[in-house]
């Protein structure tokens, strides 16, 4: 059974950076995609896709975050993590990990999150001005 547990929010100010870490089990002899999203304040039915990273390291990010954003994987760890970096206030919200156990790649994950399979229970990221 895959599992999800995400960790690492927390309260920071603009400008500052946090590490996201998503413990995963399950995953370990399946063809998947993992990846990021978040879901924002007052959006309470929509998860934004952030970042996606397949198993061959290929990444792929949302427009809102390249350059400021990193997914790797820590594979003797089965971690998946989230660097943020120059956080902003519009970052603000539940990041969830999520994986979709099947022959997709990361493009198809940024674009059909309501697809995926597999989601975390989230963990909240709060940026103030």
């Amino acid at each position: 059974q895959v599992r999800l547990v995400e960790s690492g929010g927390s309260s920071v100010q603009t400008g500052g950076s946090l590490r996201l870490s998503c413990e995963t089990s399950g995953l370990t002899d399946e063809r998947y995609c993992i990846g990021w999203y978040r879901q924002l304040p007052g959006d309470r039915y929509k998860r934004e896709a952030v970042a996606a990273l397949d198993l061959d390291g290929r990444t792929k990010y949302a427009e809102a975050v390249k350059g400021r954003f990193t997914i790797y994987r820590d594979n003797a760890q089965n971690t998946l993590y989230l660097q943020m970096n120059n956080l902003l206030p519009e970052d603000t919200g539940v990041y969830y990990c999520a994986a979709e156990v099947a022959d997709v790649d990361v493009t198809w994950m940024l674009q059909h999150p309501t697809l995926i399979g597999y989601w975390g229970r989230g963990t909240q990221v709060t940026v103030a001005s």
